[in-house]
């Protein structure tokens, strides 16, 4: 059984560390690599992975969002969620969009091989860490709930104001008018209870949307 990946990773000394492991594997290959969500969306239509090892902080396009297109567009391929956080505000919605897995960063590479491997004969595989966080009402992130009210394209918005984007930029970056950007960030605004763009950005950094070492527009 051969089994490709593409790694979807911001950080290139990450993404090394995770192509040395998996190619040393005879039965891993890893056939390309993605730097933000987007891309990697992308290359999954180009290179028909099994498997894509999916970070949930990703510029431009969070993993959960990546993922929700991959799975609609090639419901073949299985996604292998990782997060650096053991407590995750996204792990109950990443296994319900249809995700083979979670993962967190802090597992050993046996563990990380053994995932692969058995989401690819179609089992799920939940890291023992993350098992039973989502419920767990201390350690969930209290944006959570809020998070879940938004549409897909909102939350696209959302990452996209945080990251510093501005309405133009946005437009461009989605293919809508300034003006349909405008009223997603008017809905965001009322959904949220937030009413200012700092505030949209640290709600985000909260949620898990962005990571807080992503650029921001705090005007």
């Amino acid at each position: 059984m051969h089994i490709t990946v593409l790694l979807a990773e911001d950080h290139a000394v990450v993404r090394e560390g995770f192509r040395m492991l998996l190619n040393s594997e005879s039965d891993i290959e890893v056939v390309g690599e993605a730097s933000t969500g987007r891309e990697a969306a992308a290359m999954t239509g180009q290179l028909r992975p099994a498997v894509v090892l999916m970070d949930i902080a990703m510029p431009q396009l969070n993993g959960i969002e990546a993922a929700r297109h991959i799975l609609r567009d090639f419901p073949q391929t299985k996604v292998l969620f990782l997060s650096a956080h053991r407590s995750d505000a996204y792990i109950e919605e990443a296994i319900a969009m249809g995700a083979a897995g979670f993962l967190t960063k802090q597992a050993s590479p046996q563990m990380l091989l053994s995932a692969i491997r058995q989401i690819k004969t179609g089992s799920p595989f939940l890291s023992p860490c993350a098992a039973g966080e989502p419920d767990d009402p201390q350690s969930a992130p209290s944006g959570k709930s809020e998070h879940a009210k938004l549409t897909p394209r909102e939350a696209e918005v959302l990452q996209l104001i945080a990251e510093g984007a501005a309405n133009k930029q946005i437009a461009a970056e989605l293919g809508i008018s300034i003006k349909t950007v405008e009223k997603h960030r008017d809905h965001l605004m009322h959904k949220l209870d937030i009413h200012e763009t700092a505030g949209l950005t640290r709600y985000a950094i909260h949620a898990g949307v962005i990571e807080c070492s992503a650029p921001m527009d705090t005007a």
